[in-house]
């Protein structure tokens, strides 16, 4: 007895629609500014309008409903009715439009469904979700720990800048293109649908904004025009000695996405960006979580035939093969994740973080390092210790927002082998802001960052942008450390609008660098103590701070952050292991919003 999902009951439909429906239409809200306000969208399913609230039931009932939906489900044809009644409860609740509702729930039915069927989520399980600790343990993501070798940590030396003159990598970071082929310049940019500017959002009606041609600043993805500025402009900011792509090629049109259709837009923008860099400039991408179909769907290895993701890693591997060697290719159509030595001394990993993510419904099966991903680290790490090499990490979401276990076992594993895991990389969240790393032993004793770099697309509110990284170059002693780093925009207010004829669009805008790093918060290099002190004067000097959160949003924010804001951002910084986020949240009785509210900003 181990199925678990909607009945066709109003309260159960609730209770499903809230866990794993909300995320696809309430889940990417960065440009929000303060905390009060990210704690309403995680109140949503709170308010008394909704007319049901799980912790009005009692503990009882909800086992008996479980208890039935176990039977219930072993049925197809109760199957249809569950997937009816998911639907019906999105509309009630207004999650979304209509059709939206329908097709969404449509896209989603048959994979979530089975996913659930498979889970070990027991009824006093699902109920101490639902209603609360009295009822049971909700342990479905149970602590795990990966086995790290028997081998000492080396002697940790702190780094030092490297000599005036020496050799330095200059790298193109791209992240969150989120291409949208049904974009329309002059559409309506406030729609009802959870993304607008489209062919479908119809024209703007009075008093209401339109979509400009280079992009909008409202919750609207990028036009392919747009997409192949930034390379043209990118190829005019070269040489470039590698890039780091890190994943999510297509819009957030997550309701009515096709395997087709995500295919062919990964072949579009990988040929793009190979078109215009060209066969002498390798890129080394990473898997983001809109790649799949249904969104955030990503099954383990153990899960076979059609319902793998083998029609996506193939896929990958042909349109990546003439960046990857053919060892890479193979563990990339295994799990999405790989290893490849970039120069002599520094190996790169490209790890696959939708197997970190509550919002992939496959972990509910199994969420113990699944495809076996941390272990397989460790390896490739202890290797690289062993050769002095120091290694790269890739990926797109944060570890700072993965689950609890596999957050905690991450930062395990690169405090033990700090010495060798050289720089993080990732991206997810839209915006330009990083996460810290300290000493397990005294969480003081900064050791590492993960940068976060800011999206291509303007989803939500933000301006089109890119990253540039300078890191300790190729020599011998080399640190391969973050130097620094700069971020480039495309402005949507000057673009849009000529200054020789303001109704009309500028032909070939010009992307322009919106800070460097060092310059900006006046550091000589980006070392992880760099970021402690950078921490410590955010506390200090608020100027300082709200020239970050203007920086964070790409240039584009309408108010500073102040107070409970800068607190959970502060907190959201600090924490590159989930439950420091966690105790960070205790600490400052914000009862739990605070988590709530980083989670959502998964895009």
């Amino acid at each position: 007895m181990r199925v678990h999902t909607s009945l066709p009951s109003f309260g159960l439909i609730t209770c499903c629609t809230l866990l794993f429906m909300w995320p696809l239409f309430g889940s990417c809200h960065p440009a929000r500014s303060s905390g009060q306000s990210r704690r309403v969208l995680m109140e949503q399913f709170d308010r008394p309008g909704l007319g049901f609230n799980w912790r009005n039931a009692t503990c009882p009932l909800c086992k008996a409903i479980f208890t039935i939906l176990d039977i219930a489900l072993l049925s197809n044809t109760n199957e249809e009715r569950v997937a009816h009644a998911v639907g019906e409860a999105c509309v009630r609740l207004h999650l979304a439009d209509e059709q939206v509702c329908r097709e969404i729930t449509e896209l989603f039915r048959d994979d979530f469904i089975r996913a659930l069927q498979e889970s070990l989520l027991w009824p006093t399980e699902a109920c101490a979700l639902l209603v609360g600790p009295s009822c049971g343990k909700f342990d479905v993501y149970a602590s795990w720990n990966i086995t790290l070798p028997n081998i000492p940590k080396p002697p940790v030396r702190p780094p030092s800048p490297p000599k005036p003159g020496s050799p330095q990598n200059r790298i193109l970071f791209l992240t969150d293109i989120h291409w949208d082929k049904d974009y329309e310049a002059g559409s309506s940019a406030d729609c009802k649908d959870p993304l607008c500017c489209r062919k479908q959002s119809g024209s703007p009606s009075w008093r209401r904004r339109e979509a400009g041609y280079w992009g909008t600043y409202s919750k609207c993805d990028l036009p392919l025009w747009t997409v192949e500025n930034l390379m043209e402009n990118a190829v005019r900011e070269g040489p470039w000695d590698w890039v780091y792509w890190t994943g999510d090629i297509p819009a957030h049109n997550v309701w009515s996405q096709t395997r087709k259709q995500q295919l062919s837009e990964l072949t579009v923008i990988s040929r793009l960006i190979d078109k215009h860099l060209g066969p002498n400039v390798t890129v080394y991408p990473a898997v983001g979580n809109h790649e799949s179909t249904p969104v955030n769907s990503f099954p383990p290895p153990f899960v076979h035939g059609n319902r793998s993701s083998a029609w996506l890693y193939d896929t990958m591997a042909e349109e990546w093969a003439h960046w990857l060697p053919e060892q890479a290719l193979k563990t990339l159509r295994y799990g999405g994740f790989y290893t490849v030595e970039i120069q002599p001394g520094l190996r790169l990993v490209s790890l696959n973080m939708n197997f970190c993510a509550r919002e992939n419904f496959w972990l509910m099966v199994n969420s113990t390092d699944p495809a076996n991903q941390l272990q397989w680290l460790v390896h490739i790490l202890q290797a690289s210790e062993d050769k002095g090499e120091k290694v790269h990490i890739i990926g797109h979401i944060p570890p700072g927002l993965c689950l609890g276990s596999w957050s905690w076992n991450y930062y395990h594993i690169v405090n033990r082998y700090e010495s060798t895991v050289s720089g993080q990389f990732f991206g997810h969240t839209h915006l330009d802001e990083f996460q810290m790393f300290y000493d397990e032993a005294t969480m003081t004793r900064p050791l590492g960052v993960a940068f976060i770099a800011p999206s291509v697309t303007t989803y939500v509110n933000l301006n089109p942008g890119y990253r540039v990284y300078y890191i300790d170059g190729n020599y011998q002693g080399s640190s391969r450390l973050v130097l620094d780093h700069e971020t480039y925009i495309l402005n949507l207010t000057e673009a849009n609008h000529s200054p020789a004829a303001p109704q009309n669009p500028e032909q070939n805008p010009k992307w322009t660098l919106l800070y460097r790093a060092t310059e900006a918060y006046g550091l000589t290099t980006l070392f992880p103590a760099d970021f402690d002190a950078l921490m410590r004067t955010f506390v200090n000097d608020d100027r300082i701070f709200q020239k970050f959160w203007y920086l964070r949003h790409k240039g584009h924010v309408s108010e500073p952050c102040k107070e409970t804001c800068k607190t959970t951002t502060l907190c959201f910084l600090h924490s590159g292991r989930y439950d420091e986020l966690e105790q960070c949240d205790l600490l400052g009785g914000f009862g739990g919003n605070l988590v709530r509210a980083a989670r959502k900003t998964l895009c």
